[in-house]
């Protein structure tokens, strides 16, 4: 009840806000979407953030991004709050996959919405900075392979040297530890099911 107040305050930003853009599409899956949050000046190309909600693998959602993006908004900075696909709707392999196609989009599209390609910031929070670290070896993966640099490799629509930074806020790298932790917890919620946690990540 006491969160009533602030709650309103922040959907009504996010819904009538003439400074949000939502549900950009960037890809073919139903939550291949983001929204962006603009200044009002925008005389100037404007720094970007490309920015990956948490949410356990399993609730995140672009719109979790709101008060990053109207704070961050109001100082010059564009923000973008990328969505992917949840668990069951994806495994992680998709996620990631989601993801990248949503760098892919503000590389190359942020331009038109005032934002500078040369200062694009990636940042993502707990589950979302191992879906976005994950997005970023990825890549530089298939931009180190030897038929990439022949020219026959998969072609890409991004690089990796168009992320000026990367910030991973409290994430879940150490993988091999959490699947234990999250088993250990998915067998009591779930009456043993450890089949859930392995879904998800394999």
């Amino acid at each position: 009840m006491f969160l009533m107040p602030g709650l309103l305050q922040v959907g009504c930003y996010y819904f009538f806000s003439s400074q949000v853009r939502r549900s950009v599409v960037y890809g073919n899956q139903p939550r291949n979407r983001l929204d962006l949050y603009l200044p009002e000046d925008m005389n100037e190309p404007k720094p970007v953030v490309a920015f990956v909600t948490g949410g356990a693998w399993i609730i995140g959602y672009k719109a979790w991004g709101t008060l990053l993006g109207r704070r961050l908004a109001e100082r010059g900075v564009i923000v973008a709050c990328i969505d992917c696909r949840n668990f069951p709707q994806g495994t992680i392999g998709d996620m990631v996959k989601d993801v990248s196609q949503g760098i892919s989009f503000v590389c190359n599209n942020i331009a038109r919405y005032g934002g500078d390609p040369s200062r694009i910031y990636l940042v993502g929070q707990s589950a979302g900075a191992h879906i976005a670290a994950c997005a970023l070896v990825d890549q530089a993966i298939k931009e180190g392979s030897i038929a990439f640099m022949c020219g026959e490799g998969e072609s890409t629509t991004w690089s990796i040297s168009q992320i000026k930074t990367y910030f991973g806020v409290s994430g879940g790298y150490n993988m091999v530890n959490l699947v234990d932790h999250f088993h250990g917890n998915c067998c009591k919620e779930h009456n043993g099911r450890r089949a859930v946690i392995e879904a998800v990540f394999f």
